[in-house]
């Protein structure tokens, strides 16, 4: 198919990083973006169980980015893979690719956190291995996972008839790249602004052939938490951006047309104050379903158990019986008591019927109206 280089816009060779920037327009949108991060933060700190809140936005984090790149899967598919294939290993039975590619995004980005807390920073070896993971199965494998672009790529519309954008060339990418890490490393920019430009850059070297824009979106967590501006590797931008996805892309284009920096940087920081009043919204919603549920789960039950099935539920909303009754640390007489009482009382719902030597996939619902996205 012929594409139209006509509204194309090109690279801009020489002009990063931005000079001098207008900080007279950024300092409130930066003030604001800060104060809702530092909330957000703090709820996380507080939370006794953190990860009954971080699995779901986790979760969201990945179907809507991988959404972005025309990934299409849902949460409820994303959490029956985990019900039925839990763990690192290569297995990926019967399932729709777009599900492994998801799972693939999950798994890319607590990998990465790991090796950040075991001590390696952010580096060009650190985002190859990145990618090598993102697109280790699937579609993916055919794009030369872990390596960088060796052709110039470019960035079409959505009807793939017009290219909107040609990023960096092979030949100069190396050097894009080292000095891109220079950058990250020796900046005095605030963080936020600096994780901004970050993402910009990146996004316009488009060193792969595939996976740019995930791992673009992994870079702006990765940075703000190694830069300690949130205490754990946990905010997830992916909402807003996939809503604002035509203003998103044309500001990224503006700064390599006319060199507009902080257009760009005040729709960035709008980005990180929304995105976290929402994930604080649905986490608030999170613990007050948590805590409701605590005393009705006490109250049907009546059991020592009732918090460890709580939890089991708040941690694993999808998920086959055996899973229950093995992993939950209950009795498994118990277990299977608790199963019958919560699909009595309509609190968990049979998503598939056990057949065979497979077991029953049951849904907590009260979570799952939540987090669906």
């Amino acid at each position: 198919m012929e594409h139209s280089l006509e509204n194309a816009v090109g690279y801009h060779y020489g002009k990063f990083p931005p000079e001098n920037l207008d900080y007279g327009r950024l300092v409130q949108p930066l003030v604001e973006a800060t104060d809702a991060l530092a909330r957000y933060d703090q709820m996380l700190k507080n939370m006794h169980n953190s990860e009954i809140l971080l699995a779901p936005l986790r979760n969201q984090e990945a179907v809507i980015s991988s959404r972005m790149e025309g990934t299409v899967s849902t949460m409820d598919e994303i959490l029956q893979y985990e019900a039925d294939y839990s763990g690192e290993s290569g297995e990926v039975g019967d399932v729709r690719s777009e599900v492994i590619e998801t799972i693939l995004y999950q798994r890319a980005l607590k990998a990465t956190q790991q090796a950040m807390s075991d001590g390696y920073g952010l580096s060009k070896s650190l985002i190859k291995s990145i990618h090598q993971r993102l697109l280790s199965l699937g579609r993916g494998a055919k794009k030369s996972p872990g390596q960088f672009k060796t052709e110039q790529n470019y960035l079409a519309d959505k009807f793939k008839k017009n290219i909107l954008f040609v990023p960096i060339s092979p030949e100069s990418l190396e050097s894009g790249l080292d000095h891109l890490f220079e950058y990250i490393h020796n900046s005095t920019e605030p963080v936020l602004i600096k994780t901004g430009i970050t993402h910009v850059e990146f996004e316009a070297l488009h060193p792969f052939k595939d996976g740019n824009g995930r791992i673009g979106r992994m870079l702006i967590t990765l940075m703000m938490w190694n830069c300690g501006l949130i205490s754990a590797p946990h905010f997830y931008i992916s909402g807003f951006l996939e809503e604002n996805k035509d203003t998103y892309i044309d500001t990224m284009r503006s700064v390599s047309e006319t060199g507009d920096w902080e257009s760009w940087c005040v729709f960035f920081l709008k980005a990180l104050e929304q995105q976290a009043i929402r994930n604080l919204e649905i986490a608030e919603n999170i613990k007050t379903l948590y805590e409701e549920m605590k005393s009705k789960f006490s109250e049907l039950l009546s059991s020592k158990w009732s918090v460890n099935a709580l939890d089991f539920v708040f941690t694993n909303p999808v998920f086959r019986n055996n899973k229950f009754t093995n992993n939950s640390g209950i009795p498994s007489g118990t277990a299977a008591r608790f199963t019958r009482i919560l699909l009595d009382e309509g609190l968990i719902i049979t998503k598939a019927e056990a057949s065979g030597r497979r077991p029953a996939l049951y849904s907590f619902e009260p979570l799952m109206q939540l987090v669906r996205v």
